[in-house]
């Protein structure tokens, strides 16, 4: 590490930005300092973690908003705390849909927040895919954080565990997306202590793993599980893509490992509960944020914004926002809704799982996450190849509440048969 002429670590923006200025630093020499530093600190843990996730420090806990800019929590969150205290480094925040894309729900891109940019973030291993970007990565080094090669490096060897919150496909979208594993845990399994809220009754805490150290080794994973594959409507929607060719090798390999394959099975009222308008599920969200936004803002120990109220006062065109702040809590109407919506889990993905004895439920990418959000099932998303554009994709692996043991060694025996992850190109 001679090269570097002076000391990252005691370096200001000021002199960071200077030395890019003079030539006397480049990306490359700056990532592979931390690199360094972060190897002989702790060379397993190194965390990302989303700014909804409060930690008292200098990185902000915003949900992508310009709103929050600047509010300090009391104290980290519960699993931050857990993750400290085990010895891991917070390299930084990983930005999201503004307020969980709750900003807006027409007219805005998915993805897009005010303080990640345009809306064109990137996938690891494709440019302008609207889904998650990295910011405030090592905030000290934020004069290139432009760098498209910079956020690679971040993604994809920088960080071991990436730490999200979930209500609706947030964890496992991006997972798919960026080609790697990530696990969306049962609702109430991880403490939401600390976390910007959604709609506590389906928010979880849960990872995107770029590394399977975290996990136990396990064998004969696949050996006698019983594998439901769900194919409507989800393969109608990949006909003819690279994607529905590796799913069907896919199936080929979990049976000759040793699992039970039960194909063309069905959820009943599917179309239902993918559709969140049709569900009632938008409406649970738009009565339930908020209450629990009105609690977090008023517990954070500094911070302009107070209330919803306040807000859409700082953000005008924000429709949802406001259609939430005129909701008074779960009423007849959303009672009904909910009760619909435990009917709808109950009678079908469990009635299915319950009824052919299944381990897991098997689908291509994170199409099938309403089944798993409405009723706060868990559900593993795994590597499963790339399209033709080297756009990636994966296979989902979901059970029924409390099975997080079991989708880990299902989830863990196909990506070890399968290794289908390409490393990242650093060219």
């Amino acid at each position: 590490m001679e090269e570097l002429n002076f000391q990252v670590e005691e370096a200001t923006i000021k002199s960071i930005q200077q030395a890019f200025a003079d030539g006397k630093l480049i990306a490359r020499k700056l990532v592979d300092f931390y690199l360094h530093q972060i190897e002989r600190l702790n060379p397993v843990l190194r965390s990302v973690i989303e700014d909804t996730i409060g930690t008292r420090d200098k990185l902000n806990n915003t949900a992508g908003s310009y709103a929050l800019l600047g509010s300090k929590v009391q104290r980290d969150a519960s699993v931050v705390d857990r993750l400290r205290k085990s010895g891991a480094l917070i390299l930084g925040k990983a930005s999201l849909s503004e307020w969980y894309r709750f900003r807006s729900l027409s007219g805005v891109p998915n993805g897009w927040c005010a303080r990640s940019g345009k809306g064109v973030v990137y996938s690891c291993y494709l440019v302008a895919i609207v889904f998650h970007s990295f910011v405030n990565v090592i905030e000290s080094v934020s004069v290139i954080w432009d760098s498209m090669w910079i956020k690679q490096w971040i993604c994809n060897i920088m960080v071991c565990v990436s730490l999200g919150s979930e209500t609706h496909s947030s964890i496992i979208c991006p997972s798919v997306n960026n080609s790697v594993m990530g696990i969306k845990p049962t609702v109430g399994l991880t403490s939401q202590a600390g976390v910007i809220p959604m709609t506590p009754r389906w928010d979880t805490i849960g990872t995107v793993l770029d590394a399977v150290n975290v996990l136990d080794v396990i064998a004969d994973g696949l050996k006698g599980k019983r594998l439901g594959i769900i194919r409507h409507p989800f393969m109608e929607k990949i006909h003819g893509t690279a994607e529905s060719e590796a799913f069907e090798l896919h199936i080929d390999t979990l049976r000759q490992r040793g699992a039970q394959i039960i194909d063309n099975l069905k959820i009943d009222q599917i179309e239902t509960i993918l559709d969140p308008n049709q569900s009632g599920e938008i409406s649970i969200m738009t009565a339930e944020f908020k209450a629990h936004i009105n609690v977090y803002l008023k517990e954070l120990d500094d911070s302009p914004m107070r209330s919803l109220a306040d807000i859409i006062a700082f953000n005008e065109n924000n429709p949802e926002l406001v259609q939430s702040e005129k909701t008074n809590g779960l009423g007849e109407h959303e009672m009904a809704i909910l009760e619909n919506l435990a009917k709808l889990s109950t009678n079908g993905f469990e009635k299915m799982m319950k009824e052919h004895k299944l381990d897991a439920m098997v689908t291509p990418g994170s199409r099938a996450s309403a089944v798993y959000a409405i009723g706060g099932y868990p559900v593993i998303t795994v590597p499963a190849g790339y399209e033709r554009d080297g756009m990636p994709f994966g296979i989902c692996f979901g059970g029924l509440r409390g099975s997080e043991a079991k989708l880990i060694e299902i989830s863990y025996a196909f990506e070890q048969v399968t290794k289908v992850r390409k490393p990242l190109s650093l060219g």
